[in-house]
């Protein structure tokens, strides 16, 4: 007998007909990654996946993170034998300390004697017969004991949710607006969790912003790191952007008009690395620039597709992913943003693109795009 951890992938990648193969390549080529340097082996049974380990438990917490992971499970591996199956199944109920109990059968060896209901049927017996003091429960058991028949025998109680997707880096590339706030952090993971590789570009307006606006906005993109395993920031100066904007054009229309600079310096840098997309984190009608004239007016500049995946989603439900995968601590530290420090008093909230453009014309749109994107700093370690 041995202790492996079962890899169960997300539902969606059986879903993807010829392509299934490449699906399951990217994402067990991205298991491989997260597990470098350590001592483990993939198992493969009938289309199931494995990993032993020494310490099969290390691997929990790096496995669980991977995109188009759905569940792990600690399983016991035995031959395809009855007593053996039978008292794995008693030793894990009595380790889980219920009174009542179910055994779920799964043969996908069809070379095994029993059907999947036999399989369960016999077990179940086996377990009554050597702890009477237990009963059977199929609709609501305190204990579930799951049996699969494959080439070798898996038995396993415990099931630990994962955090399923689509395998990271499959669905190509985007250029995420990272600022240190909530919502654009909750907008990568999700991108992330889509298959999309994500590179961040943060807008730092020295000395208005300090150092430590900077750090913060590293350690936001650190842990979106731990769940794509790289990551690439860009810190892209943007002081002399904003005060022409400020020094030249009207003050209601300064948030509009920064976000198109943003989308502009987004664009470019993207083009400059060869990057598919462009992502943001605003959600319709949440604050003055989000309302459906305000995107129309950022979009206008874009020359590739801008992705929302907060589009429709409430204050409320982006806080509760920031809150899951630990960004929300962070993004609420008090250290101001660039949007923030040159916030209008009344920002102008159905802007007409023809008056943007005109007040556009007053600057000199190519140049400060063209210095932004020189003065950017690049960090791959952080």
């Amino acid at each position: 007998m041995r202790k492996l951890l079962l890899v169960k992938i997300a539902s969606e990648i059986f879903l993807k007909g010829l392509n299934r193969n490449k699906f399951e390549k990217k994402l067990k080529d991205n298991i491989k990654a997260v597990l470098k340097g350590m001592d483990y082996e993939i198992v493969e049974d009938m289309g199931r996946w494995f990993i032993y380990s020494e310490d099969v438990e290390s691997l929990i917490g790096k496995v669980k993170k991977v995109f188009g992971v759905s569940q792990l499970c600690i399983v016991y591996e035995v031959e395809a034998d009855m007593d053996q199956i039978g008292k794995l199944a008693v030793d894990l109920a009595l380790k889980d300390g219920g009174k009542t109990f179910k055994i779920e059968g799964n043969r996908a060896n069809k070379t095994f004697p029993l059907n999947s209901m036999e399989l369960s049927r016999d077990i179940g017996a086996y377990v009554l017969d050597n702890l009477p003091e237990i009963k059977v429960d199929v609709h609501n058991p305190e204990c579930r004991v799951y049996v699969e028949i494959r080439k070798k025998a898996y038995v396993y109680s415990e099931r630990i949710k994962a955090i399923g997707g689509l395998p990271y880096g499959i669905n190509g590339s985007t250029m995420l607006m990272l600022s240190g706030g909530i919502d654009s952090p909750v907008a990568g993971y999700l991108m992330a969790r889509r298959g999309v590789e994500l590179k961040c570009l943060y807008f730092h307006s020295h000395p208005y912003t300090s150092e430590r606006a900077k750090e913060k906005v590293k350690e936001l993109a650190k842990i979106l790191k731990g769940y794509t395993g790289k990551l690439t920031l860009f810190v892209a100066p943007f002081t002399d952007i904003q005060l022409s904007i400020k020094e030249k054009c009207r003050e209601d229309e300064l948030t509009i008009l920064m976000r198109r600079f943003m989308m502009r310096v987004s664009c470019a840098v993207a083009k400059k690395y060869n990057i598919d997309s462009v992502s943001t984190g605003e959600s319709i009608g949440q604050v003055a620039s989000q309302t459906m004239e305000g995107l129309i007016v950022s979009n206008d500049v874009a020359d590739r597709p801008v992705f929302r995946p907060l589009i429709a989603m409430d204050k409320e439900d982006i806080m509760a992913i920031s809150r899951e995968i630990d960004t929300y601590e962070t993004s609420i530290l008090p250290y101001e943003d660039c949007c923030t420090i040159f916030l209008p008093k009344h920002p102008k909230t159905k802007p007409r693109l023809e008056n943007i453009r005109k007040e556009e014309a007053l600057l000199d749109i190519d140049k400060l795009v063209e210095e932004c994107v020189n003065g950017i700093e690049m960090y791959k370690e952080f």
